[in-house]
């Protein structure tokens, strides 16, 4: 029995608007997108809060085929990057291919009929779907499944709780007494608009966080119509912020054994920024991380420092006991009264969302099972031995540079040559061999001995770059020139290829 589809993609974010696009090129037309969300854009659109920006300059966070000659400044704003994946889904006829409201629950490789059986939860009717595609992408992102701590006495909290990825652009905080938990990029970009608002603010703090000057300024309109009439211009400044990216994450954090001077400076850099933009020497101590430069994601910030400098913004180290009707208690006994508490928690990353629902391969196969007892794993971070047809847009090793659409091109160039190679050959099935998966596996270990996760001090880090084994198991170790040119140019004997059922 032939498949409904030709392909199913998971999630409608800016990874499964890539593989869509990518699919169309190889003729693969009959496909669809599967967004749990009410509308495309992933994590884009699910994140409104205040100060919500990105954190990698827009002329590299963007397709470089698509680029967008009218970004508002060098780091955009959250609504643009929005807008942008509308205009995306819109140029390359992705919205008619999309389900908003579908929740994928499980998958499974059907050995007999050759192609996958993708079922398919619609929380809006209560109904489940069966779907059935030849191949299977999984495009639901890194930072995809919210976190939120078990603290004892959350439930008794009498006060409105808000988490950055549900936020309510109707509450007002002013003559609010608010606290934030978390000191992640995201909080990062939230406390100084939290500040601003609310009457008394309180952040919670478990891991400092590096920050380092943000070199941010508006666009102007005379330069924005230069890149829409002269688009080598927009090029080139793709290429320098590129290429500044690179100097930072493939010489500071993976080549770190080699390069320890670099790393200390960029550290330097960070320390001599708190240095200037804090006034109190014991706030100083606490913002200042005690692991190296590169363990944790570092950010860029001009504002979030200087916010402690305001006589009603407290930095609070102590540890989180409970939480009571109107307050938090740290395990020292004190507690902080509030009547809002912002939750800027992060994301799990490697209990539920590697992978994000259910994946039973060849042979009954659990990927998630296999995953935890025989290590994290992807062939060039994209395709798993005994899971035919299927391609994982978020795996281990799969994170290259510091911009994601560097993996997502990346991703897109691999499928291209492997789909090219499946149609020469006229078969319909494909799947990665266990030798070229272990040869793999073997040098990207291999490789990150000299990065600052295992070279480096990270045991203070508490980094989601690190999954419960202690590996650093998502950046693939190399520049963005390398995993490109890889990706155009693995050996197409690492996979083995069938004809499969009609």
């Amino acid at each position: 029995m032939a498949p409904q589809y030709d392909a199913i993609v998971v999630g409608a974010g800016f990874g499964g608007m890539g593989a869509g696009i990518q699919l169309d090129r190889l003729g693969l037309r009959d496909y669809l997108i599967l967004e749990r969300e009410d509308d495309l854009g992933g994590t884009w659109h699910v994140n409104r809060y205040p100060g919500l920006a990105v954190d990698i300059a827009s002329v590299t966070y963007s397709y470089s085929f698509e680029p967008n000659p009218y970004w508002s400044r060098l780091f955009a704003p959250g609504a643009e990057l929005k807008r942008y994946a509308g205009h995306v889904a819109d140029k390359y006829d992705l919205r008619r291919r999309m389900r908003f409201g579908r929740s994928v629950s499980g998958a499974r490789w059907d050995e007999e009929q050759q192609h996958w059986v993708v079922t398919v939860d619609e929380p809006a009717t209560g109904g489940t779907q069966t779907l059935t595609a030849r191949y299977l992408l999984t495009a639901t992102g890194f930072l995809s499944q919210p976190y939120t701590p078990a603290f004892p006495g959350i439930d008794a909290f009498r006060g409105r709780i808000l988490h950055t990825t549900a936020w309510d652009d109707d509450y007002d905080l002013r003559d609010r007494r608010a606290a934030i938990i978390g000191t992640g990029a995201t909080a990062v970009q939230l406390v100084p608009e939290v500040a601003e608002r609310a009457a008394a603010l309180t952040v919670f703090q478990r891991t400092p966080i590096w920050v380092v000057p943000k070199v941010d300024t508006a666009i102007p309109g005379t330069v924005q119509r230069l890149f829409a009439r002269v688009p080598v211009t927009q090029k080139a400044a793709r290429l320098v912020n590129t290429g500044a990216l690179e100097l930072l994450m493939v010489t500071g954090v993976l080549h770190f054994k080699q390069a320890r001077l670099g790393n200390r400076a960029a550290a330097l850099l960070a320390k001599a920024h708190l240095r200037a933009q804090v006034r109190d020497a014991e706030t100083r101590r606490k913002l200042t991380p005690h692991y190296d430069f590169g363990c944790k994601r570092p950010t860029f910030s001009n504002t979030y420092f200087r916010t402690f400098n305001e006589p009603h913004v407290r930095l609070e180290t102590g540890a989180i006991d409970h939480l009571e009707a109107d307050g938090i208690v740290t395990a020292d006994g004190r507690k902080t009264e509030i009547d809002t508490l912002i939750l800027a928690t992060g994301f799990n990353l490697w209990d539920v969302n590697f992978p994000a629902f259910e994946i039973i391969g060849r042979e009954g196969v659990n990927l998630g099972k296999f995953w935890r007892d025989s290590r994290f794993q992807a062939y060039e971070g994209i395709t798993i031995p005994r899971f035919p047809n299927f391609l994982s847009l978020n795996s281990p090793y799969s994170y290259s540079g510091l911009s994601y659409f560097t993996t997502i091109e990346a991703q897109m160039k691999h499928m291209g040559r492997l789909f090219g190679e499946l149609s020469r050959r006229g078969e319909r099935v494909f799947e990665v061999t266990e030798a070229a998966n272990t040869r793999f596996l073997d040098r990207v270990t291999a490789k990150l001995d000299s990065s600052v996760f295992y070279a480096g001090s990270c045991a203070t880090a508490r980094s989601y770059y690190f999954n419960q084994h202690g590996e650093a198991a998502l950046l693939r170790p190399n520049s963005t020139v390398t995993t490109h040119r890889e990706a155009v140019s693995f050996p197409l004997d690492d996979y083995t290829y069938g004809r499969g059922a009609a």
